[in-house]
């Protein structure tokens, strides 16, 4: 799958939660940031402001006048010099903890004339401490699998008669939306595992975008006597 398609498949889901579930749903937070740790281990652009509103009407993405950063007065000069989309986290790569720049959007980003951070980063719990966050704004997205946010993914686009959405979810296989695959009777006991599957095998989700290599993607792709 190519990294356009992956965030293509993210942006296409979160917008398919905004619109299906009743905002405000503290659910779609954490679903939220389960498909972006999904779409931060690939190769992908940051795709954020595709679906900024969304972001931010859910609680996941938070946006403030610039001069609201903690280090606004300290670093004035600075912040109100940049006129381009920046991410705020400076990265020493001669560092000898130097471990990569996975964590570029810990500090925050600005795109002018605002300062935005994501929930549970570094720039949002300073902002949280600030008193600038309060209530469940406050509180981190809760740890979610992938597996439970592509289940509630597929129910909100199978209200909406998006089957092609659940399909191209459910072709990426067993291995890469549930962590540490075991075998079918393991994954059969997984209430969102059994919901996706039921789901796309009854709006007809079954093709993998390769051959089932193992009995485990065998299963995956064989409807239920239940409901043959």
């Amino acid at each position: 799958m190519s990294m356009h398609l992956i965030e293509d498949l993210v942006a296409d889901s979160i917008r398919v939660l905004d619109a299906h579930y009743p905002d405000p749903d503290p659910r779609v937070r954490d679903w939220v940031a389960a498909l972006y740790r999904f779409q931060d281990q690939y190769d992908c652009s940051f795709t954020h402001f595709r679906v900024m509103d969304a972001l931010l009407r859910r609680g996941y993405a938070y946006r403030f006048p610039l001069e609201r950063h903690p280090d606004y007065a300290a670093r004035r000069e600075y912040f109100d010099g940049l006129d381009d989309f920046t991410e705020l986290r400076v990265f020493d790569e001669e560092a000898d903890d130097f471990d990569g720049f996975e964590t570029w959007l810990e500090d925050g980003y600005v795109d002018p004339p605002y300062l935005y951070c994501d929930a549970g980063t570094d720039l949002w719990r300073r902002m949280s401490e600030a008193g600038l966050l309060t209530g469940g704004d406050a509180v981190a997205p809760r740890r979610t699998s992938l597996v439970e946010a592509v289940a509630a993914v597929a129910r909100a686009a199978d209200a909406r008669s998006d089957h092609q959405l659940i399909a191209d979810w459910y072709a990426l296989g067993p291995h890469v939306l549930v962590s540490n695959p075991l075998d079918p009777e393991d994954l059969e006991t997984d209430p969102a595992v059994s919901e996706l599957r039921s789901i796309a095998h009854r709006t007809g989700g079954l093709p993998l975008d390769h051959e089932p290599y193992d009995d485990l993607e065998t299963w995956w792709v064989t409807p239920s006597p239940t409901r043959a």
